[in-house]
């Protein structure tokens, strides 16, 4: 080594054989060529040459000069570059270069022509490898670690590898520049800040994007230099995360995007990191714990991360970020939900708890998208999600919040169509998920058209495709309408009628407009359009243009036309469909209001479903149940319920698409069906033809033929639902019905026998429709049926005893043959007077009063004591309903008196609560149908003391749904004459008028009965006062203000009963003034009280204050009374907290009773109170039988009255029928 640093020292430079002086003198051409040959030499060279070494030294000093290092010529400095590579790895371990300024230029020389690396396409591109595959072999910058520019020399060999790294690289360049950086990590004393900078810059999304390859390289040095370089790492996370000392790096903005990266590059990078981040969960700054949920959402969520089983600590830290007091941090948590679902399935069960919390959160885009992460998960594999979070959606499809509800709606679609129509999944999760469909049609019954509309797009897309292929799609619907539950049927009829109602609707308006009409009649004929329609405040607008545009488009026209058609095809429907929005749309208007609600319109008339192909269709798959070749096993239906299923689905449908049975092939299928066994299949079949068989006689001539002997063998001898709806069908289908009902009649008529009771029920059905359908024809013969069979030889003779029992009712195959047969001929009389529809014969006076006495019986009309307790239920219940029947007809309505009116009320307190239940529905149904006058609607106030808590909440379902329905008519309907028998809060008066004479309320001032009053009184007025439209609760008070100045009309001059009225009226106005801050303003409208409950306003009286309690024998006790009774209210449909919890019968005690009013029923539950009373003279009698709330107590008679029949006191009864 001395002599070569002598010859060093020579400065002599020797050059190899052929090689002659390099030097600035000669030409590039000829310094590249002699170059070339020094390259070649050294390239051949190795270690071991001593001697060369020794001789080539001076060459190697002077290729390090800065004569060569700055050299212009590109080509020069690669070839002097590739030399001085060589001459490293000779010379290893020690260089020949000792200054460490020489050091330092020599590397960044080469350093810089390592960029040529970037074009591979270059013709010196091998030499460049050359040189990088060199200096990466022999680790040539490790010779830096000793130099103090070391981390420049570093820095920019990395930043320039990085730079020229692209995709033109092969895998073997990729690989040395990975050598070549690992090498100075793993062997270097350290990694200063700059160089980890210029690594980690590359893991930046920014910069991802732009160079992946760079990204790739920066991945692959990470994972090579895991171990070394982990570390650094975490001491730049200390510096920016825990100090906060963001200064250190220009990548502290970009923390939390370089801890997602190298997780997922090498998780052991971060072991010393990922601690900090709990502790950042739960730092104050609202935007830092933002960005760690972000971070932390991707790191658990990311498919093969195992962090969360890892990292348990961090993972609780971070589910606790779910109840999060800032919105987006919970709105991150649950996005967060789908991805760790659908990666993690293990993790359901921790996500499970604080989704349930979060789809109640206040915020409605929180609850928003947890129904998206849940049903995301779900479409992707249902077994990713279990039951508990499938119900959070099936909760938020009654969101208060339309998006969400639409979300959670959609999502369940969605769901059942991949799962149950598609098959995805198989049988178990097919039945996992069944639910749905009931859900789906369930909530039709909601209020909001969004939602109904939204139901039927989901029916016609998801639960039945409209683009299926009629047999299947028939199929499919067949199936579905078998395993729905009865509410989910119920919906789906529902569905189909209003779809009808708005065909008619729109059929209507092209009729008008072709009888060019007014404008204004156009719109009154079709009130009910805005309703039918989202955004009903915009309908109005949307009719009158839409009334415009057919008035001036033919095409459209022609088009709705069609498509409102009877005969309308579903493909025909399609078209019309579609070439009606194409007519509509414009591209220059993308948003067009008009054609939306046109789209929606249009989606619910189109008849996609049902056409005559798709019924035949739908009876041939009845047809093949019928004969045993159906799936119906492999669909998980028994064969009867399909069978009964798929006939009442022919049933709805034969009501809203008549014409669509009008086939030979369908007729003669439902003929088959009259001839089965199964009497459900038959009835059905029966409303089958009367729906749809008006045109049979003219185009079926020869299924008439074949229906006729039928029909009038099923109305002579069939059940009695089949010869009702035979009667009916013969009325509808045939012209000469006169000659067939007489066939029908005569024989029935003379063979009645009131011996044969099985034999008789029949028969009194079929004459029952015939006297409604043909009361004239048979006039005559139908009094004297009447008044001499019916009356004398039926319901006045009990002919058979039934054994004693304590059940106050029994299934239907166990009620005897006379009960049935009474219930007949009471039916009988009610719908012969419905058919007359007058009074001029005053049967109907004396129908009103039989079926009086049957309620005052308690049934058992000729009180011998042979009938038993569930015999009088059903004909209690029968007598009650045949009076809300004539009550629906208004010449019998005015000649039904208020005592009969009380007694038929207090029937919805019988002690039987299948009694009470059948007439709260039939009560029900006549108030919606708006048939029944309004004073009926008191009578659900008695319902706040039924002992059962459904009976209650039933009652209060059906005053919310008549109210609501009477407040849309008025809105619909300007109907200012009708207003007083329509406008809900006039039903107050007659809940005050029906409380006044409840036979429980005895005693003016008792304060239990005044608490009873008041909760009865209640449960009317929290409905009606729930809405302050119009000023309402000032209306109503003024009502009660002004009945305070009237008298009771029913008894005028009994001072007690009119002392009791104006205390209810004090009652009831503690409850105004108590729940409302309005009362005190002016009322919009005087009230008009009814004349035939309260008399005209005394002139006496008018002089009084209305405010104070008004009554004509002041109570010095009356003020301390009311305010005893004014104790907060329970809600309406709560359980009575008081002694009034109990069930019992009545306490017949001792009392009085007024001659012209109905005797006291045995049957109605009553509250009884120790006291001290008389009776009031002008009430309804109590019933033995109403369900009782009973303490000991006197009664005092009035002895100018009758006495009344003398009673046992019952003990108290086990509520055995509820």
């Amino acid at each position: 080594m001395a002599h070569s640093k002598a010859r060093a020292a020579d400065g002599k430079v020797t050059y190899p054989p052929g090689v002659k002086e390099i030097s600035s003198n000669i030409s590039k051409e000829e310094m590249v060529r002699r170059l070339k040959m020094v390259v070649k030499t050294f390239m051949d060279m190795d270690q071991d040459s001593e001697e060369e070494k020794e001789l080539y030294l001076n060459l190697a000093l002077h290729l390090a000069s800065d004569f060569f290092l700055k050299h212009p010529d590109k080509d020069v400095r690669l070839l002097v570059a590739c030399c001085l590579a060589d001459i490293f790895r000779i010379y290893a371990p020690e260089a020949p270069y000792t200054s460490p300024d020489k050091l330092k230029d020599i590397f960044m020389f080469i350093t810089r022509q390592l960029k040529g690396l970037e074009d591979t396409k270059s013709a010196q591109f091998n030499r460049y490898f050359y040189l990088l595959e060199n200096i990466a072999w022999v680790k040539s910058y490790n010779i830096c670690f000793e130099l103090e520019d070391s981390n420049e020399i570093f820095t920019q060999l990395y930043r320039t590898l990085f730079q020229v790294i692209n995709n033109g690289h092969n895998q073997k360049v990729h690989m040395h520049m990975v050598d070549l950086m690992s090498s100075i990590v793993c062997e270097g004393d350290s990694v200063s800040q700059e160089l980890l900078d210029t690594v980690l810059v590359n893991l930046v999304p920014a910069h991802k994007n732009l160079n992946k390859q760079a990204y790739d390289l920066a991945k692959a040095l990470l994972k090579r230099t895991a171990q070394a370089i982990e570390p650094y790492i975490t001491n730049f996370f200390n510096l920016v995360l825990m100090l906060g000392k963001t200064s250190v790096s220009d990548l502290s903005e970009h923390v939390f995007d370089l801890i997602l990266e190298l997780y997922n590059i090498d998780s052991h990078l971060l072991l010393s990191v990922l601690p900090q981040l709990e502790f950042k969960l739960k730092s104050n700054d609202n935007d830092e714990r933002l960005q760690v949920v972000k971070l932390l959402a991707k790191m658990f969520g990311a498919k093969d991360s195992e962090l969360a089983a890892q990292n348990k600590p961090l993972w609780q830290c971070y589910l606790g970020r779910f109840n999060d007091i800032h919105v987006p941090i919970r709105l991150e948590c649950v996005k967060f939900a789908s991805h760790c679902l659908m990666n993690h399935p293990d993790l359901a069960k921790d996500l499970t708890e604080y989704l349930k919390v979060r789809s109640h959160d206040p915020e409605e885009a929180i609850r928003h998208d947890v129904i998206v992460s849940i049903v995301t998960a779900a479409k992707k594999d249902l077994a990713l999600v279990n039951d508990a979070l499938l119900n959070f959606v099936r909760e938020r499809t009654l969101d208060k919040r339309w998006r969400v509800r639409k979300e959670a709606m959609m999502g369940l679609a969605q769901t059942y169509k991949k799962y149950c129509l598609q098959g995805e999944g198989g049988k178990e999760t097919s039945n996992q998920i069944a639910w749905i469909k009931n859900k789906l049609l369930h909530i039709y019954y909601q209020n909001s058209i969004d939602d109904r509309l939204l139901v039927e797009r989901i029916f016609a897309q998801y639960m039945v495709p409209h683009n299926l292929e009629t047999t299947e799609r028939m199929k499919c619907l067949y199936y579905l309408y078998a395993t729905l539950d009865t509410n989910a049927v119920k919906a789906l009829n529902e569905m189909w009628k209003c779809q009808n109602m708005l065909r008619h609707h729109v059929k209507d308006l092209l009729d008008l407009r072709a009888h060019t009409l007014s404008h204004n009649n156009i719109l009154k004929t079709l009130v009910a359009f805005p309703g039918n329609l989202p955004d009903p405040g915009k309908a109005q607008d949307f009719v009158k243009k839409l009334a415009q545009v057919l008035e001036d488009d033919e095409r459209i026209r022609d088009q709705l036309e069609a498509l409102v058609s009877p005969a309308c095809s579903c493909k025909q429907a399609e078209v019309c469909v579609r070439d009606i929005t194409k007519k509509l749309g414009s591209p220059k208007q993308p948003s067009n209001p008009f054609l939306e609600m046109v789209k929606f319109l249009l989606e619910r008339i189109a008849p996609v479903h049902i056409d005559t192909e798709s019924i035949s269709a739908l009876v041939k798959q009845v047809n093949k149940s019928i004969d045993g070749t159906a799936d119906d096993d492999d669909e998980g239906v028994p064969t009867e319920q399909a069978i009964r299923a798929g006939l009442e689905l022919l049933k709805i449908l034969s009501f809203t698409h008549p014409v669509s049975f009008h086939s030979a092939e369908t007729f003669e299928s439902l003929l088959g069906c009259l001839k089965m066994d199964d009497e459900k299949v038959a009835e059905a079949a029966l409303q089958i033809f009367k729906n749809t068989g008006r045109k049979m006689e003219e185009s079926f001539p020869h299924i008439k033929s074949v229906l006729l002997p039928v029909l009038q063998t099923k109305a002579k001898r069939g059940p009695p639902r089949q010869a009702k709806y035979a009667i009916h069908c013969i009325h509808a289908m045939f012209t000469h019905r006169d000659t067939h009902f007489a066939q029908i009649f005569e024989p029935l008529h003379k063979g009645l026998d009131p011996e044969d009771l099985e034999q008789l029920i029949t028969p009194l059905t079929t004459l029952g429709h015939l006297a409604q359908l043909a009361p004239e024809q048979f006039a005559a013969p139908l009094k004297s049926l009447v008044a001499n069979f019916i009356v004398k030889d039926l319901l006045m003779n009990d002919r058979v005893g039934t054994g004693k029992t304590t059940k106050l009712w029994v299934s239907d195959d166990e009620v005897s043959p006379e009960t049935l047969a009474k219930i007949q001929g009471i039916k009988l009389m009610v719908r012969w007077l419905l058919g007359v529809k007058n009074n001029l014969s005053k049967s109907g006076n004396s129908t009103l009063r039989m079926l009086t006495a049957i309620l005052h019986s308690d049934g058992d009309l000729t009180e011998q004591g042979k009938m038993g307790k569930p015999d009088m239920s059903r004909l209690r219940l029968a007598a009650a309903s045949a009076l809300l029947k004539l009550a629906q007809e208004p010449c019998y309505h005015e000649i039904i008196t208020l005592e009969q009116y009380q007694l038929c009320a207090l029937v919805i307190n019988d002690e039987c609560y299948q009694v009470r239940q059948g007439f709260a529905q039939k009560l029900h149904k006549g108030l919606c149908r708006l048939r029944l006058p309004l004073e009926y609607l008191a009578v659900f106030a008695l319902c706040a003391k039924d002992p059962v808590k459904e009976r209650r909440a039933h009652a209060r379902q059906c005053l919310v749904k008549n109210i609501n329905i009477r407040r849309e008519y008025l809105k619909q309907h300007a109907a200012v004459n009708k207003l007083f028998s329509l406008l809900p809060e006039y039903v107050v008066p007659y809940a005050i008028h029906l409380l006044v004479h409840d036979p429980d309320y005895v005693k003016v001032q008792d304060i239990e009965q005044l608490k009873d009053i008041k909760e009865s009184l209640w449960f009317i007025l929290e409905i009606i006062m729930s809405k302050n439209e119009n000023n309402s609760h000032a209306f109503i008070r003024k009502m009660v203000e002004n009945i305070k100045q009237t008298k009771d009309a029913q008894a005028p001059t009994d001072a007690k009963t009119n002392e009791k009225l104006y205390t209810v009226c004090d009652v009831a106005m503690n409850i105004i003034i108590s729940k409302s801050t309005t009362y005190s303003l002016e009322s919009p409208k005087d009230p008009v009280l009814p004349t035939r409950f309260f008399t005209k306003p005394d002139k006496v009286r008018l002089s009084l204050p209305v405010s104070a309690p008004v009554s004509p024998c002041l109570c010095p006790k009356a003020a301390n009374v009311l305010g005893a009774v004014n104790k907060p209210l329970s809600t309406a449909g709560k359980p009575i907290q008081s002694k009034a919890s109990r069930m019992e019968t009545a306490s017949n005690d001792d009392s009085t009773s007024n001659p012209s009013s109905p005797q006291r029923s045995k049957t109605r539950y009553t509250h009884t109170h120790t006291h001290t009373h008389t009776s009031n003279p002008s009430s309804p009698q109590r019933s033995k039988t109403r369900y009782t709330h009973t303490h000991t107590h006197t009664h005092t008679s009035n002895h100018s009255s009758p006495q009344r029949s003398q009673g046992v006191c019952l003990s108290r009864s086990p509520r055995v029928s509820v």
